[in-house]
């Protein structure tokens, strides 16, 4: 592309950003557009940091200089904060006192002439790289808070990964194809927010809680693999790392199996965080059952950058004179255990009631727990572990002097949860979660479906449509426990960033499945008459997976929730506190809709 030529050029307009200008461009006239971020007086001099999203210039003006335009100086002096500028200016070294933290410290720029676009109010925070305002307020002058560098490079970061994840799928010919956002209101495990309409009366669209349907219709269609960059929306309590809008890299393929779609995301993965974050993962991306991940790490979304496993520890547990460890066995429990290397001068008695108090709120009753020392065991089942006792089970932990031993003893749902929450917080606490590392795995195999305690019935565990392991099962109210899907979660960090399967292409067994859940077939028709009407047309083998685009974001940056790697975010009660949205509508909108509302009026809220 042609550079403009500077006769064409108004004399306001940028010749440079405000992160390009080294010594290289010593002696040269440039021209810097943006805003002031800081306002410095010295005498006759005035200081003024111009920031734009690439970077920060430090300008001056000077009383005495020559060729500056007159009255330059008394206008600069009353600018402000945030003002908006326009700076011709020539470039000259620093000399002694050049700035190490920015690109643009060997340099500045003695201003010729200035061009102010607009004189800002004094904002209601001050914009700085550290957030010093509450979040309530950041939120509700978002635009304020996205001049920060670390929201600006946030978005950066994450267009530039989305356009890798782009670039990747396009050279593997998958084809983006959008999906209806007014869809039809389906069962998928959460509410779907509603759209009325108003040519249909009474009758709603949904906006879709994502797009898997559509997706299996377009393997039905033919186009084998389709992938889009899909906005997602769910009527749900909303956490750091929720949103009612969010955004997946969402993709399926034809006449696979799980390592095609597993090697393939694998490979999409490593290419975008590389060229999103200039992060390498290590590969290969180990592969773990649900049952060995939960057995070993407590969670189905394992951490894998540090060790400290869950051991199995039932066998000596039967033969123990504790009680509580040999009562559990006989009850049909398991007791595990971890080993914390180097961590019992860490943790006084307080400490391991805190953990214990900790443990409880997922079910557990207690924890028993060990401190090893020269002379062996000590703690609350020292007296149980003496002598050969204890170097049996020092032995069975692989524990040495200095180690903190952590017991579990009730049902394998307890054990493993409660363990698998206790491994995280001393990870945590003993500085063995780096932020700056990534280890990623895949877990598959999940159970197909899951006991809802609250309505006492059975329900899908990942959706309807994953296919089950096996593929010829007659009957799933047969021990609907043991049966396995053909679904997988892909992890990082000990966060589930993506979740898909292989899916049910046969509508018989199709059938077979939402029989199991009760959905009858009224209802069967009514939500998915048009996908099992399009199976009858001849479905292929197919299997994808969705990704969630904010958490990836959020952990390659090390964020602490996804708002702070979104533009524009809603609050934890769903509220846009920018634009104050949700809001009341007219009356006339109402009817238009053929809508009553119990709600109050749009006029009297405005009046109040």
């Amino acid at each position: 592309m042609s550079e403009t030529p500077k006769s064409q050029r108004s004399s306001w307009q940028r010749t440079h950003t405000c992160g390009d200008l080294t010594s290289a461009n010593q002696d040269q006239e440039v021209v810097l557009n943006g805003w002031i971020e800081n306002h410095r007086h010295h005498g006759q001099l005035i200081f003024v940091d111009l920031r734009d999203r690439y970077g920060v210039t430090q300008i001056v003006v000077d009383q005495e200089a020559a060729g500056m335009a007159d009255g330059l100086f008394e206008l600069v002096r009353r600018l402000g904060q945030e003002d908006v500028l326009s700076v011709r200016g020539r470039v000259r070294a620093r000399g002694q006192n050049v700035n190490k933290n920015r690109s643009t410290g060997e340099i500045e720029v003695l201003a010729l002439a200035v061009t102010v676009f607009s004189e800002a109010e004094p904002p209601p925070f001050e914009v700085l790289d550290a957030a010093e305002a509450n979040e309530e307020l950041r939120m509700q002058y978002r635009y304020l808070d996205l001049r920060r560098r670390p929201l600006q490079e946030a978005l950066v970061k994450r267009a530039r990964f989305v356009t890798a994840i782009r670039n990747y799928l396009q050279d593997q010919r998958f084809v983006d194809i959008e999906t209806p956002i007014l869809t039809k209101s389906s069962p998928e495990g959460a509410r779907d927010y509603l759209v009325p309409s108003r040519v249909h009366p009474g009758k709603f669209y949904a906006l879709p809680q994502s797009p898997q349907i559509w997706k299996q219709l377009c393997m039905v269609a033919g186009l084998d693999r389709y992938y889009q960059i899909a906005r997602c929306f769910r009527d749900e309590d909303l956490r750091a790392d929720r949103q009612p809008e969010f955004t997946q890299i969402d993709l399926e393929m034809s006449f696979v199996e799980e390592h095609d779609v597993l090697d393939l995301v694998e490979g999409m993965v490593v290419h975008g965080m590389r060229e999103g974050f200039g992060v390498e993962l290590p590969q290969p991306f180990p592969r773990f059952d649900f049952e060995q991940a939960m057995a070993l790490y407590g969670s189905d979304k394992p951490d894998l950058r540090f060790e400290m496993l869950l051991i199995d520890c039932t066998e000596l547990a039967r033969k123990s004179a504790f009680k509580v460890f040999s009562g559990a066995v006989e009850a049909g429990g398991i007791v595990k255990g971890l080993c914390a290397k180097g961590a019992a001068e860490k943790y006084s008695r307080k400490g391991i009631d805190e953990l214990t108090a900790f443990v409880q709120q997922f079910g557990a009753k207690g924890l028993a727990w060990a401190k090893i020392t020269d002379k062996g065991v000590e703690g609350s089942i020292a007296k149980f572990y003496e002598g050969d006792a204890g170097a049996e089970l020092i032995a069975h932990m692989g524990a040495a002097p200095g180690d903190l031993l952590l017991f579990g003893a009730d049902q394998p749902k307890v054990v493993h949860k409660a363990l698998g929450e206790v491994r995280l917080k001393l990870g945590t606490a003993l500085g063995l979660r780096d932020p700056k590392q990534f280890r990623c795995c895949w877990v598959l195999n999940f159970p197909m479906f899951e006991w809802n305690e609250d309505k006492q019935r059975w329900q899908f565990a990942h959706n309807p449509f994953s296919a089950p392991v096996d593929w010829d099962v007659q009957d799933f109210t047969a021990e609907p426990a043991r049966h396995r899907s053909r679904a997988y979660d892909f992890v990082m960090n000990g966060w589930e960033l993506g979740s898909g399967s292989i899916r049910i292409h046969r509508p018989a067994l199709q059938a077979k499945v939402f029989d199991f859940l009760g959905i009858t077939p009224e209802q069967q028709r009514a939500n998915f008459g048009y996908v099992l009407d399009a199976y009858k047309y001849g479905a292929p083998p197919h299997g994808g997976i969705a990704l969630g685009v904010d958490r990836f974001v959020a952990l390659a940056l090390g964020r602490e929730g996804i708002r702070d790697v979104i533009a524009f975010p809603k609050t934890s009660t769903a509220f846009d506190l920018l634009s104050e949205a949700p809001s009341l509508v007219s009356d006339e909108q109402l009817r238009e809709l053929q809508i009553l509302s119990t709600a109050p009026k749009a006029e009297d809220a405005a009046d109040s």
